[in-house]
């Protein structure tokens, strides 16, 4: 058994090195003349509600641009804060919602409705706690030029603050640019090298439609990665990338809402029960054993360690996580994998945004 986990934790570090020279990594934009979309659903997202408006009015490099924000039926102050917020900017167009149909969930629902509204001929899905640079949208589409992509989803940094945060957060940007090798996973159409986070997801809108939009996955949780599996099925091409440099999310501010947060999508997250216990399997191989055979004196054990605490710490370096809690990696590998378990027992049951999910 340690010889395994010292393979994995050994193949583990050789995907992330070469990772580090082949993934795309979004700076500066330059002028895009394309006309562009920028789709936001917000569904009781008062506390995010202004930052995402401003944060959208200050893009620049962009010849052509509409922002679209969708009102999903909100119980709180988000509709009137967005609606004065952007009160003044006639590229801000505010939409209400329609009731929730049967068999959808919220979030495909919302950009089904935004993308049919779209003019743009390039779309982007931004999140409401997600922050961008003054030329994130420009950068993302220039990198999709650049490297012919169909889609592109710029994984933000993500801003962890909390202990749990920042066991869970880092851990699993780490766990696929230790796993994907990106550079095949951008040249192929082989849905088994799908990453996409929603956060920051950028897409052709003919790709999109061609490929039949987001009634294709009108019941996923995983929107964004079965979106990116739908396309990449249709045979179009697209792969995640580093948006540190361009983005960053703050998603949870508590372990109580992380772990409702990631119960709700971690049981689909590895498609399906095999998939999960595979995933849990590689955690202990990669997270739990080493450090027991490293206590216990093993120099294997103690190899297998440092090789996955430099995967770690590079992986840390480039997406701007915190060093110091990659050293904590046996403690984020048992937390995930709890988290995994949670999300099995609490599947369908879990209540987001006032939504059974």
């Amino acid at each position: 058994m340690l010889e395994l986990s010292l393979l994995f934790c050994i193949l583990a570090l050789v995907i992330t090195v070469l990772n580090v020279f082949s993934i795309i990594t979004p700076r500066n934009g330059g002028q895009i003349k394309q006309r562009v979309s920028v789709l936001v659903p917000l569904r009781n997202e008062e506390e995010n509600a202004v930052a995402i408006v401003e944060t959208l009015a200050a893009q620049e490099n962009l010849s052509d641009v509409e922002f679209l924000i969708l009102n999903d039926n909100s119980t709180d102050k988000t509709d009137d804060l967005v609606t004065s917020t952007a009160r003044n900017d006639s590229r801000f167009k505010i939409m209400q919602g329609s009731p929730l149909p049967d068999g959808w969930l919220g979030k495909p629902w919302a950009l089904e409705q935004l993308s049919q509204s779209a003019r743009g001929e390039m779309l982007i899905c931004i999140d409401a706690d997600v922050r961008l640079s003054k030329t994130a949208i420009a950068a993302a589409v220039d990198s999709m030029d650049e490297h012919s992509l169909d889609f592109f989803s710029a994984y933000p940094s993500q801003v962890a603050r909390t202990f749990g945060e920042r066991m869970i957060q880092p851990l699993l940007q780490w766990s696929w640019l230790s796993s994907v090798p990106l550079a095949i996973a951008k040249r192929s159409s082989n849905p088994s090298f799908a990453v996409a986070n929603g956060q920051f997801f950028a897409v052709k809108k003919s790709a999109l439609m061609q490929s039949g939009g987001y009634s294709t996955i009108k019941s996923e949780v995983l929107d964004d990665m079965q979106m990116a599996r739908v396309l990449l099925r249709n045979k179009f091409k697209g792969t995640v990338g580093n948006g540190a440099l361009i983005a960053q999310c703050h998603m949870y501010s508590s372990w109580g809402e992380l772990r409702n947060g990631y119960a709700k999508s971690l049981w689909k997250g590895f498609g399906g029960v095999f998939g999960s216990i595979i995933a849990i399997a590689l955690l202990v191989l990669t997270g739990i054993i080493p450090i027991i055979s490293a206590a216990t004196g093993s120099p294997f054990g103690w190899l297998a360690f440092e090789a996955v605490l430099v995967s770690r710490l590079i992986s840390a370096k480039i997406t701007r996580a915190n060093l110091f809690d990659s050293l904590l990696h046996p403690i984020s590998s048992a937390l995930l994998i709890y988290l995994i378990i949670y999300s099995w027992l609490m599947r369908g049951r879990i209540q987001w945004k006032g939504r059974t999910v």
